[in-house]
């Protein structure tokens, strides 16, 4: 191998079967499904602490403390159920909705970032004691590009309880809302004892992967719709890329959330 390659794993090639898992480049072929995530000495270790610390916010969930919230660095809703994707190598929303399950008989995963999270769809998709809903934009020639399409409802058992709400490309704010609306009355047919809401902030109108015009006010009425559902509530961290925004935004959607659930 040269000696200029540098110190991370990635491939170019994605083979997985067949696979003899001869060389890091072939294990990597096994198990990365895209090219946006390289393996380097000190990945575990910050994959395995963000998957934690959506487990301690899963099981933070008490009679006293009804919402939590892990800010996931990496993010996780791409990761599959054996690789790693989309700047994802666990999926802690996934893992967060399991942590859940033990205490909660129905829980529902509610994704509102950008990109259509196939990693949780597929992790869940013959399941009906856990509700998959995803807001994100057509992935018509957009990541994950291979899935998030309407049609996809589920198998088996989970006929029904994946639900896909893509949206056009260059949608307004009252799109993304009227999606939300869509999403809320899934939950209020389903409903689920606890919720993990998937929140990326790719959304917002100036981030570089935005499909849609989220503003910050916007994100002050994501938390207050949020907010407004009585059921314990983790908020697991996804996608964001406008650096400048995201401490503004983030804001925002805490002091929405939070006012209506009535805590400082």
């Amino acid at each position: 191998m040269p000696d200029d390659w540098g110190d991370e794993v990635i491939s170019n090639v994605y083979v997985y079967e067949n696979n003899p898992l001869r060389g890091v480049l072939a294990q990597a072929a096994r198990y990365l499904a895209d090219g946006s995530c390289p393996v380097g000495a000190h990945t575990w270790r910050s994959a395995y602490g963000s998957a934690q610390s959506a487990i301690a916010a899963a099981n933070a969930i008490k009679d006293s403390c009804r919402q939590t919230y892990s800010l996931c660095r990496p993010p996780g809703h791409h990761a599959r159920t054996d690789r790693a994707g989309g700047f994802c190598y666990l999926n802690n929303a996934a893992i967060a909705a399991e942590v859940l399950r033990r205490t909660h008989r129905h829980v529902a995963i509610l994704d509102t970032d950008m990109h259509h999270g196939q990693g949780v769809q597929e992790i869940f998709y013959s399941r009906a004691d856990i509700l998959y809903v995803s807001i994100h934009g057509d992935p018509t020639n957009f990541y994950p590009v291979v899935a998030g399409y309407q049609e996809e409802r589920g198998k088996g058992a989970g006929v029904g309880f994946n639900v896909n709400l893509p949206m056009p490309h260059g949608s307004t704010e009252a799109v993304f809302f009227e999606r939300i609306d869509e999403a809320l009355r899934e939950l209020e047919r389903f409903k689920p004892d606890a919720v993990v809401l998937a929140l990326g902030f790719d959304i917002y109108e100036d981030d570089p992967q935005s499909q849609v015009s989220v503003t910050t006010d916007g994100f002050e009425r994501l938390g207050l719709a949020i907010g407004a559902l009585n059921m314990p509530i983790v908020i697991v961290q996804e996608g964001g890329y406008h650096i400048e925004s995201l401490e503004t935004n983030a804001r925002a959607f805490f002091r929405g959330f939070l006012s209506r659930r009535g805590a400082k």
